[in-house]
Formats: C-alpha cells, structure tokens, sequence
C-alpha cells in the first residue's frame, strides 16, 4: 500500500513496485486522482486495489485497515509518502497551516504504520518505508515546519524498527531530494532556482522519479532483510556536499 500515491512521487513508486511484480493497494483521499492511478496500473497489466481514506483520521485509518486485511488479505509493504508542503516565512507562518502539516506529515505516518504494523505483527514480517526528504537532515528559508515534520518522520522510523524489528519486520525511510513531480513543477519552471540546484547538487540537476524506484524496491524487498532504522537518501549529493 502507498499512501498519497494518486500523482506524484507516490504514483511512481506504485508504478514501480507494480513493475517489480507486487499487487498495489492505493490510497489517496481525492477519488478521481484514485479513479486515474488505477487505471493507468491496470492498463499496465498490474493488480490494483483501490482503498480511498483520510490518512489524518486516525479512526478512520484503523477501520479501513482492518477490513482489508480481513476481506482481502495482508498488507505486506507500507509506503508512507502522503504528505504536504506550505511555504511562508516563520514569523508569520499560520498556526492552521502548521498544526494541518504536522498531522499530515507526522501523525499519519504513525495513524497508518500502528493499524498496518499490528497485522505484519502478528505475521512477524513486514516492511514499512517513511518517505523523508532531503528536509530531513537540511533546512532552506520559508520551510521550517516542513523540515520539522520530515525530521520527526526520521526519528519515527528508528523508534518503529527499534520497537518493531524484533517482530520480524523492516522500517526504513527514502529520502528524496529534488524531483521533478507536479508538485514541483512551478521550481522546475523557474529559471533562477533550476540553476541555483544545478549548482548546489553535485550531480548537476533535477532528479528523475523513475531514479527513486530502485531505492523503494530495495527496501521493500528480501534484499533489505537486515537493515533497520536506516534513512536512504537519494539527492544527487546534495546532502553530503557545501
């Protein structure tokens, strides 16, 4: 299952895990954006199922969790990538706006790994990625609550392998850098921007989406079968570079 994943970076990798042979589970709270994933999936020849929820409605997460474990079967992967971004300088950034990110970004990732995780629990397996960012470990201005939010999905993933890896499971994070998605398309399209992340990442651009597939697939799979707790960032260097 990947949450989020009716465009963007959780569309891709739905597509991609799909291409690696998984059946996906997708969920997203808008039911067209959910209508146009499927179908594209299922005109690729995957298994799609459809499971339309408010990650932030921690009630309402368990409830749809446990009806499809119960009339369809387990959920064996967890992809955590819904999420959101608000920019506005600090000093006047709305309390609405963060309070809503916090729940988006944080709260969810625990809402949906408790009802999921329970269920690998008690099958001692499964594996769970929180999708982080470059935020995680880096600041930039007018992003600050992002930044907290993605560090705080950071530091859950280790408490969950720290609780939860004795039980047979994996729970690691991806941490994109900069790509190219339709959330980012207006940065793309803004000339003084694309240059200043062509100079400041020492792969010289943009990431490609296809390019986190291969990262996701890995920990998704039985080739990650000890690693735990880890945050995989795949940014072009950006992290490691000043």
């Amino acid at each position: 299952m990947v949450t989020g994943s009716g465009q963007g970076i959780g569309f891709q990798l739905a597509c991609g895990l799909a291409e690696a042979g998984a059946e996906i589970i997708l969920n997203d709270i808008a039911e067209d954006r959910l209508e146009n994933a499927a179908q594209k999936l299922t005109d690729m020849g995957a298994t799609v199922y459809k499971l339309p929820f408010d990650v932030t409605d921690a009630n309402l997460v368990a409830e749809k969790i446990d009806t499809f474990e119960a009339e369809v079967g387990p959920i064996d992967i967890l992809v955590n990538n819904a999420g959101m971004q608000y920019r506005a300088p600090l000093e006047d950034f709305p309390e609405d706006k963060f309070d809503f990110l916090m729940k988006l970004n944080v709260n969810s990732v625990f809402y949906v790994s408790k009802a999921v995780g329970k269920h690998m629990i008690a099958r001692k397996a499964g594996k769970i990625v929180n999708i982080c960012s470059v935020q995680t470990a880096l600041a930039r201005p007018s992003i600050a609550p992002y930044t907290g939010s993605k560090g705080a999905v950071a530091n859950l993933t280790k408490g969950m392998a720290t609780d939860w890896a004795r039980h047979g499971l994996q729970i690691n994070g991806l941490a994109p850098g900069y790509f190219k998605t339709e959330l980012t398309s207006a940065l793309v399209a803004d000339a003084d921007f694309t240059a200043w992340l062509s100079n400041r990442t020492p792969a010289g651009r943009w990431g490609d989406v296809s390019e986190l597939v291969g990262a996701c697939v890995f920990l998704s799979s039985k080739a990650s079968s000890f690693v735990n707790g880890h945050v995989l960032y795949v940014d072009g260097g950006i992290t490691v570079s000043v």
